[in-house]
């Protein structure tokens, strides 16, 4: 995990604890928790919409198409 061994991680641990107290800490991870659940909302929901637009972008130029090959077609009247 990014290098860090298990010592790296104790150290890491102890100093949060030591800067934010014992009753602060699952606070900071629930937030922290909530906050990366968002992100990847945010970036599943761009994703969606990157395929949607391509999707409708390729809907509305066949539209467009067969429209103006109607417009540019030859009347016949009996």
């Amino acid at each position: 995990m990014f290098g860090l061994g298990w010592q790296e991680l104790l150290v890491v641990l102890l100093i949060l604890l030591l800067v934010f107290g014992a009753a602060k800490l699952p606070e900071l991870a629930k937030s922290l928790g909530k906050a990366k659940k968002e992100f990847e909302k945010g970036i599943k929901g761009e994703e969606e919409n990157k395929e949607k637009g391509k999707e409708e972008s390729g809907k509305e130029t066949s539209k467009s198409a067969s429209e103006s090959a109607k417009k540019d077609a030859p009347k016949f009247e009996n």
